[in-house]
């Protein structure tokens, strides 16, 4: 058994009621693991809500994890995606000390390397809107440190998968989600 500590991504189809996100933190905080990335959002469907969550774990605990989401009354479908099938993004706010008309410049471009938005400017600050995976954020937050970042705020990690693979029963694998079995 792999018992090595990776990433693994989760998307989770719930309703879209009062207490099921925390039903499902619950679930995580009383197995002792750490959820290191959440995003919530509604789908296309009102009534459903598209959880990601992100997490190190070994394999055997990813594989608990969602046997034990799919027991969740309000869970309609969970899913494991790949690393090689998944495009993951997060949105990065950032507010950058910018008093001088030669720091905003240095500012912009940095933003225009990082394909960044900017989204404020004032005669103090600019702030910026990043999307992209954790090590763009990364980059662009260790670069915009030098300047003095004063607020920053991240997301989450949303993930879909590429190509035809959705989480919907028709484009599942075959046997993904047989019980018992070892297959995820």
């Amino acid at each position: 058994m792999n018992t090595e500590i990776t990433r693994h991504t989760l998307a989770v189809l719930v309703d879209n009621e009062a207490g099921v996100l925390s039903r499902v933190a619950r679930l995580f905080s009383g197995k002792g693991y750490n959820i290191e990335s959440l995003a919530v959002g509604t789908t296309h469907d009102p009534a459903v809500s598209r959880i990601t969550i992100e997490m190190l774990t070994d394999e055997k605990q990813a594989r608990l994890i969602c046997s034990q989401l799919r027991k969740l009354i309000c869970v309609h479908s969970v899913k494991r995606l790949s690393n090689e099938r998944a495009i993951r993004r997060e949105l990065v706010l950032i507010k950058v000390s910018a008093p001088t008309h030669g720091i905003r410049n240095e500012v912009i471009q940095i933003a225009n390397i990082f394909r960044a938005s900017i989204i404020d400017v004032s005669t103090e600050t600019i702030t910026l809107a990043v999307i992209g995976d954790d090590s763009k954020a990364e980059a662009i937050q260790k670069l915009l440190g030098e300047f003095g970042i004063l607020e920053l705020v991240r997301t989450g990690t949303v993930a879909l998968e590429r190509g035809a693979y959705t989480i919907d029963e028709q484009t599942k694998e075959k046997g993904e989600f047989d019980y018992g079995k070892n297959v995820l």
